[in-house]
C-alpha cells in the first residue's frame, strides 16, 4: 500500500477521536457493493483485507481506505441501443423522435440494462497524521482528493483542512534548476516548464540534461519550473509540482527492504510496518519543504 502519488492538506485544528467512536462513525459509511439500480456506491472499507477495522493506527498515523464501486455501461452500447429503438419508432409511426424523447428513453434504457453491468472497483488511500497537522491523499489529482476528503468530512462530521500550499512554488523549483538544489535533492533528466501567464506555452524535456543550453535558454525566455524530476535523501523519485502535488512517487529499494524481513503471508504486521515507515517518511519530506518553501507562514 506505498503511495504513488501525495496531495497534502493542513488541519487548521487539532485532530482528537477516540478510537471507539472512530470505528463507530466509519461503520455508519461502510462500503456496499452496488444494488441492481444503482450506478455507484461509495464507502470505507478494511485498509487491512478480511480485517475488522475501518481505519489503522500506526506510529500516530491514521491510514483510511475508500472504496468506490461503479456499474460499467459503456456510452457506445447506450447509444447504440437508443438509436436502435428510436429507427424502430420511427419506422411504425413515420414521425422523427425528438430530443427530449430520446433522452428520457436512455434513462429508461440505463436503467433496464445496469443489473447486467459489469462493475468496478477503485481505491483511494489517504491518512492524517495528527502531530504534523497533516492529511495526505494519494492521489494525483483534485478531484479524487476531494471526494476523499468529502467523505471523510461527511464520516467525521468536521475536518478543518486547507491546501497545505496555497501558492506556486515555480519560482523556487527553477532556482533549483539554474542554481544548485538542497543537498539532499537529486534534480533527474525530466522537467517541464510553462510561460507563467494563463496560456502560456510549455515546454517538456525528458532524458535531458537540464544544466544543457536548449533548457536554460527556455528559463532565460521567461519560462518558469512547473514540474521537475527529483531523487530525495535515497528514499524515493518522483515528480515535484508547482502546486506541491508529488506525482509518480517510487520509494527505493532501500527503504521498502527495512521490512523485507516481516512474513508477506502475516497481511497485518507487513501493512503496520510499511504504514509506519512510508508516513514517516512522507511526514519527513513535508516538514522538509515546509522548511524550503514556508508554506505554513502562507496559510492560515
Amino acid at each position: 500500500m506505498w503511495f504513488k502519488n501525495l496531495k497534502f492538506y493542513r488541519l487548521t485544528q487539532a485532530f482528537s477521536h477516540d478510537d471507539q467512536q472512530l470505528q463507530q462513525r466509519l461503520s455508519e459509511f461502510a462500503f456496499r457493493p452496488c444494488q441492481s439500480q444503482e450506478i455507484s456506491t461509495t464507502g470505507w472499507t478494511a485498509p487491512i483485507r478480511g480485517g475488522d477495522m475501518l481505519f489503522h493506527l500506526g506510529s500516530g498515523n491514521y491510514l483510511f481506505c475508500l472504496q468506490k464501486q461503479e456499474r460499467i455501461l459503456p456510452a457506445a452500447v447506450l447509444n447504440a441501443k437508443v438509436a436502435e429503438k428510436v429507427a424502430e419508432i420511427e419506422r411504425e409511426t413515420g414521425s422523427p423522435v425528438g430530443k427530449k424523447a430520446q433522452q428520457e428513453m436512455k434513462e429508461q434504457l440505463t436503467m433496464q440494462m445496469l443489473p447486467q453491468a459489469f462493475t468496478k472497483d477503485t481505491f483511494t488511500w489517504g491518512f492524517i497524521s495528527p502531530a504534523a497537522n497533516l492529511v495526505v491523499v494519494d492521489a494525483a489529482g483534485d478531484g479524487k482528493a476531494e471526494a476523499f476528503l468529502s467523505h471523510l468530512r461527511k464520516t467525521l462530521e468536521s475536518l478543518p483542512v486547507v491546501p497545505w500550499a496555497r501558492r506556486s512554488v515555480a519560482a523556487e523549483l527553477t532556482n533549483w534548476l539554474t542554481d544548485n538544489p538542497p543537498e539532499e535533492f537529486e534534480l533527474k533528466e525530466e522537467a517541464e516548464l510553462r510561460q507563467p501567464e494563463e496560456g502560456g506555452a510549455v515546454a517538456r524535456f525528458k532524458n535531458q540534461d537540464l544544466g544543457s543550453d536548449e533548457v536554460l535558454t527556455q528559463i532565460e525566455n521567461g519560462k518558469v519550473v512547473s514540474k521537475l524530476a527529483i531523487h530525495w535523501d535515497e528514499t524515493f523519485s518522483a515528480i515535484v509540482q508547482d502546486t506541491v502535488t508529488i506525482s509518480r512517487l517510487k520509494f527505493s529499494d532501500m527503504l521498502r527492504e527495512q521490512n523485507a524481513d516481516i512474513d508477506k503471508a502475516d497481511r497485518a504486521a507487513r501493512l503496520d510496518a510499511d504504514f509506519c515507515l512510508m508516513a514517516g517518511e512522507v511526514v519527513r519530506f513535508a516538514e522538509r519543504l515546509n522548511g524550503l518553501f514556508g508554506l505554513q507562514q502562507d496559510g492560515i
